[in-house]
């Protein structure tokens, strides 16, 4: 089934102006490729009346499965590895010094996508604080604009490839193993992640400020004007001397937004 021009702008315009995310001409042939047998299958005869589906859906579930389509969610635990030896070396110690009255480290795992980063960040804290875990409010907040991915996450198992890589002793102190296809993330560490749906496009509800936010690989689908405003409320959602963890395909190019460049992908709030 092909798209004609007109739709594909319709569709162009609304994710655009709800979700930040720039289609460009490009997606134009991966729309077609993704939805025709989908749209046959649910008996739509254009992909106008496809769309019209999307806008009048309340839940906002069509197109939540829409973006979760033409976006990648290409993730692993402990992607970026030097990402969690920082977050272990120099962010932690740095914050668990700053709190050590308030005993609440507050971090955001933004386009969390099926979970694995968030849960990383959760290991990663667990193996810093050890015993004195349990005197610490250190739940993550896990957001992503799509359902289909937050209940995936949300449940907590991961097929066996995406697990037996990791260290045997990761695997056996933080997961259960179902069964030869299938391992469970423990309890102690699926507990700690708070997971909820949020459009990076919306104002911040946010009471307080974070001490960390990842939001690794989310920009690359944002034009420059998205991507500064949503690095504008990233630096207002940080507490002074914050960290910003993002993809190594993007960038903060203008220092005027208040960030402080460390190393590759990792920022400061001054």
């Amino acid at each position: 089934m092909n798209i004609e021009d007109r739709e594909f702008r319709r569709i162009q315009d609304f994710v655009y102006k709800n979700y930040g995310i720039l289609l460009t001409e490009k997606k134009k042939t991966l729309v077609e490729s993704r939805f025709s047998h989908i749209l046959e299958v649910r008996g739509f005869k254009n992909f106008s009346s496809y769309f019209d589906i999307i806008e009048a859906d309340k839940t906002g579930k069509e197109i939540s499965e829409f973006i979760n389509k033409i976006t990648t969610n290409h993730t692993y635990f402990f992607r970026e590895e030097k990402h969690f030896n920082f977050l272990k070396e120099i962010a932690l110690p740095e914050i668990v010094l700053k709190e050590q009255q308030t005993r609440d480290i507050r971090i955001w795992s933004a386009g969390c996508s099926s979970g694995e980063e968030a849960y990383s960040i959760v290991m990663t804290l667990e193996a810093y604080l050890g015993k004195n875990k349990t005197l610490w409010d250190s739940k993550v907040l896990a957001t992503d604009i799509s359902l289909k991915v937050l209940e995936s996450a949300n449940r907590g198992e991961y097929e066996s490839p995406q697990v037996e890589k990791l260290d045997k002793k990761i695997r056996e102190r933080y997961f259960l193993k179902l069964n030869d296809e299938k391992f469970l993330v423990k309890s102690n560490i699926k507990n700690e992640v708070i997971f909820r749906k949020f459009n990076l496009m919306n104002a911040f509800p946010f009471k307080k400020k974070f001490h960390i936010i990842f939001c690794r690989n989310v920009m690359i689908y944002f034009d420059k004007e998205s991507k500064k405003e949503l690095i504008n409320k990233f630096y207002n959602a940080l507490m002074p001397g914050g960290y910003l963890f993002i993809g190594h395909s993007e960038t903060i190019e203008d220092r005027s937004q208040g960030f402080k460049y460390i190393q590759p992908a990792i920022y400061k709030k001054e």
